[in-house]
């Protein structure tokens, strides 16, 4: 292959993986400035989305999502009924399973619906991604700003849900009346009746998932988890490695790059000591920054220059909704989309609902 067909492969890679080249070019840039450290890399993360991506498929490849699809379905047959269900599936879970996990879980899943009964999910997937940012608000371990927040502070789990609460209470309410953007009607499909023939391999990746969210509460090494869960699909299923969304893994490392280097900044550390002089100056900038440097880094990097905690969780937790990079979580609901339909449409809808969630919040806790 000469030069030229490089090339022009890694443009049409570009075109079809916008974001990923978003993510690339911010990474070079940034790193040009700044001397990019490995240390940036949250290869946790990266390992359990990874584990996460091979069951998913499993679960895929075997039609327990078909199954769970068709019951959805045959018991409620109404589109925005059925919007709502998985839009809630994904604000509870998120709670307990973190937002990066319930997307994973339940996007695919939606998908499948979609294709059934014909109809086009992007407002769904939308509020699915809007719902997780805001139910995995509420608990330490929803997210990792918000468990790297109650460890470096020390928090009170009571102070610490006196913040959260009234944050995932109005985001449940307001997620609620944007489901009435969904239309009232009928859905007309046929089902087949799905069997799963092979009820061992599905036990075991059941199990498999249940030993990677050990992973996710720290039971259990990530590590460990990582090792077992390549093991058990090399030994089932090789073929499963060939479904994992290799691209969503770059991009994560690229912003993590570019996050990374934006953060040791001169300027930016020069900024951040002359404008964090009070608290309302620490939750417009916990917002704001989170919308450029994802909200995790926002929370890591504003952490070093105030304690003001509760301004910085209430803050970063807002800051998730706007940009699709505000919580990084938001690739991964945009990338399973983009698969399927216009990637474009649904960046610029999701950007329409985020940001008018986020002047929402934003106006809400300042005056409240």
């Amino acid at each position: 292959m000469g030069m030229k067909q490089y090339l022009n492969k890694a443009l049409s890679v570009f075109k079809t993986e916008i974001v990923f080249a978003i993510s690339f070019i911010l990474a070079i840039f940034t790193s040009i400035i700044v001397q990019p450290k490995l240390e940036y890399i949250n290869f946790q993360v990266l390992i359990l989305m990874f584990n996460l991506m091979l069951v998913v498929n499993a679960f895929e490849k075997l039609k327990l999502l078909d199954k769970i699809a068709v019951e959805i379905l045959t018991k409620h047959k109404n589109l925005r009924m059925v919007s709502l269900i998985l839009t809630f599936l994904c604000f509870i879970s998120s709670m307990f399973i973190t937002n990066d996990v319930a997307l994973i879980t339940f996007v695919p899943l939606t998908m499948i619906i979609a294709k059934k009964a014909k109809f086009n999910p992007i407002k769904t997937v939308i509020f699915e991604t809007l719902a997780v940012n805001i139910g995995s608000s509420l608990t330490p371990m929803g997210n990792p700003q918000n468990l790297y927040l109650y460890s470096f502070f020390k928090i009170n789990i009571l102070a610490f849900f006196k913040v959260t609460i009234p944050f995932v209470v109005i985001g449940a309410l307001w997620l609620f009346v944007l489901n009435r953007r969904i239309p009232n009607i009928s859905l007309k499909f046929d089902l087949d009746k799905i069997e799963i023939k092979n009820k061992k391999s599905l036990i075991t990746y059941c199990s498999l998932f249940i030993f990677i969210l050990l992973s996710v509460f720290n039971v259990v090494d990530y590590r460990v988890a990582f090792i077992i869960t390549l093991l058990v699909s090399f030994c089932i299923d090789k073929k499963l490695f060939k479904e994992v969304d290799y691209f969503l893994l770059l991009t994560f490392i690229c912003f993590f790059i570019a996050i990374g280097n934006l953060s040791n900044m001169t300027i930016i550390d020069n900024f951040m000591r002359k404008i964090l002089t009070t608290g309302t100056n620490v939750y417009f900038s916990s917002i704001l920054l989170s919308q450029f440097i994802s909200n995790l880094t926002c929370a890591i990097l504003l952490s070093k220059f105030t304690n003001s905690w509760q301004q910085i969780l209430i803050g970063v937790n807002i800051g998730g909704t706007g940009t699709i990079i505000a919580s990084l979580a938001s690739l991964i609901s945009y990338k399973f989309y983009a698969k399927e339909y216009d990637g474009k449409k649904y960046l610029f809808k999701f950007t329409l609902y985020n940001f008018g969630s986020l002047i929402m919040f934003t106006l809400i806790f300042y005056i409240f």
